[in-house]
């Protein structure tokens, strides 16, 4: 196996270390430095000359993640690492995958090429927005799925009349693998917007009555939609209602409509940092997964198995 090294941008240091204590390994020494117009700069503190270099950093905002990224690519490039492996779990500006309205930017093909041409030659990311974004990459996608630490997390509750829901029509093909794992019925939110951000309508097709629903959706922002269908399911007579998210973005005021809703729970991976305070929020690790991806690329072996959905 040809060595390997882990480093972490600032915003991921907690899941790198989580990481790293999973790989019983130490995280790999890294300086960085800001001046005093905000402009910062990264070098590596030790020889990487030869080695696999994994680079963990989640791309949420602000844009300086991304940068961060970039330059810690470009000095590993220059200070002759055998490979670069970027190890992003939550990546950034998905939601822009395709040109929706006329001149608008495509954010998620920038990144990519951002990163592509900053050096690396791996990717390891996990519950992208959108799945063809693989194909923004030339090089070696892994896209892990949260589905092997959220099926466990189901299943512990025990919950009688289980099923599963989607708080939108984007989300069905998410919701419909985890209802035909799980062997249970499952509905759909279909909602309407008049702008980023809010809901003006929303219906749920299928029946709800008596049953304890899941949500299962990617990315929690506002929470907007996440509670509005929650609230919507009790009114239709449903007995419970939890969501699962693997990106716990919730930008406020997120966290007050979690909190005032009728969700029982929502949960999270620790992908990104949660730094409110919610009773309502729960985090699961998926630190293991991603230790695991790194040391099964470095022997050349299959990553398969980590897909239980």
């Amino acid at each position: 196996m040809v060595p390997f090294k882990v480093f972490s941008g600032t915003s991921s240091l907690y899941l790198a270390e989580k990481i790293c204590n999973s790989l019983n390994c130490p995280l790999g020494k890294i300086k960085y430095q800001r001046f005093a117009d905000g402009e910062f700069s990264v070098a590596y503190d030790e020889s990487i000359r030869g080695t696999n270099v994994f680079l963990i950093q989640s791309t949420f905002p602000n844009s300086d993640n991304l940068m961060e990224l970039l330059l810690m690519i470009d000095a590993a490039k220059r200070a002759s690492a055998k490979s670069i492996i970027a190890v992003i779990p939550y990546f950034g500006w998905a939601r822009q995958d395709r040109k929706d309205n006329p001149r608008v930017a495509i954010g998620a093909k920038l990144v990519a090429d951002l990163l592509s041409v900053a050096g690396i030659n791996r990717l390891i990311t996990m519950d992208l927005h959108a799945d063809q974004i693989q194909g923004f990459f030339d090089v070696p996608v892994d896209h892990l799925y949260a589905s092997s630490v959220f099926v466990d997390e189901i299943r512990t509750r025990e919950l009688p009349n289980l099923l599963i829901a989607t708080p939108d029509v984007g989300g069905t093909k998410r919701a419909n693998t985890y209802a035909k794992y799980l062997n249970t019925p499952m509905v759909i939110c279909y909602k309407l917007r008049e702008k980023a951000n809010e809901v003006s309508k929303m219906k749920i097709i299928g029946d709800v009555k008596g049953m304890d629903v899941v949500l299962v959706d990617d990315i929690v922002d506002t929470a907007g939609t996440i509670t509005k269908a929650a609230t919507l399911m009790i009114k239709e007579g449903a007995n419970s209602v939890r969501a699962l998210a693997s990106h716990a973005v919730m930008s406020d005021p997120a966290s007050i409509r979690v909190d005032q809703s009728p969700l029982s729970e929502i949960i999270f991976t620790d992908s990104i940092p949660y730094s409110k305070k919610s009773e309502k929020v729960k985090i699961v690790s998926v630190a293991d997964m991603f230790a695991t991806a790194i040391l099964r690329v470095c022997n050349n072996e299959s990553i398969s198995s980590l897909y239980l959905i």
